[in-house]
């Protein structure tokens, strides 16, 4: 599989990193594209990736198109590379956040297959919750596209029109979840334990905890079930959480970036 990244940003060279980090995942050849590649230059000396300004270029002797540019560009580039993109060959795999796999068809056009994908950082480290959807063409070849982001972490197809909450939960959901670390680690910190100290032990309980759910299937509050005692520490802590409105101020939270996306 031939692959290019056309915009190496932050989430490009985030799918670039987790690609050349797996063992398990083979491609021939990775184009790796910007407007300015100095970022890039040391990415050149490795086996099999490609640097170039050249979106065309990559383009031509790629199979698999994935566009990490920002929405703002992403019609400038459409426009640029339709005329080397071959329905018959390639898969166009868009990470581009609020726009839409219509946006898209309306420049290369409908028979081209063609996946909008939401990968969240997470991803280069071959961890990140990847949603994908597809318009009729691109469900034939959405393997591919499953192929790449399992290889990175988990992938959920999902109908497009959840895409954008999708984006709220899973990419922005990144930091919502940093900030809640930093605020477990800073209190940690309050309580007597130095600040690397703190940091680890919020890193690896969150990551505890979300082990559990996963490997158990529970509900979460089957797992707090477990933790709390009646008259105990946990469920005073709880408790005081939820009066401050720690449940109501994430879910607001949740649906105020929801709001803001959908005005992109």
């Amino acid at each position: 599989m031939k692959i290019a990244i056309l915009g190496t940003g932050n989430l490009g060279y985030s799918i670039a990193i987790g690609i050349l980090s797996q063992d398990n995942f083979k491609f021939k050849n990775l184009y790796l594209t910007k407007r300015n590649t100095e970022s890039l230059e040391s990415w050149s000396k490795l086996l099999n990736v490609k640097i170039s300004t050249e979106n065309k270029r990559a383009v031509r002797f790629s199979d698999v198109i994935i566009i990490a540019v920002q929405p703002v560009q992403l019609q400038g580039v459409l426009e640029e590379i339709k005329d080397v993109i071959n329905p018959k060959t390639h898969t166009v795999i868009s990470v581009v956040t609020g726009r839409k796999i219509a946006d898209i068809e309306a420049v290369l056009g409908t028979e081209v297959a063609i996946v909008r994908s939401m990968p969240n950082t997470a991803i280069s480290v071959g961890q990140s919750m990847t949603c994908l959807s597809a318009n009729s063409r691109g469900k034939k070849n959405i393997e591919f596209a499953k192929t790449i982001f399992n290889s990175l972490g988990q992938t959920m197809c999902i109908e497009e029109n959840l895409m954008q909450a999708a984006t709220v939960i899973c990419a922005s959901g990144i930091a919502f979840w940093m900030r809640l670390i930093r605020a477990t680690t800073q209190g940690a910190v309050q309580l007597g334990f130095d600040a690397e100290e703190a940091q680890e032990l919020s890193m690896q309980t969150a990551l505890g905890a979300a082990s559990l759910l996963i490997k158990s299937g529970n509900h979460p509050e089957q797992e707090i079930d477990k933790v709390t005692t009646p008259s105990g520490c946990t469920i005073e802590g709880l408790n005081e959480m939820e009066h401050q409105g720690l449940s109501a101020s994430l879910i607001r939270g949740l649906i105020t970036s929801f709001e803001k996306i959908n005005q992109i």
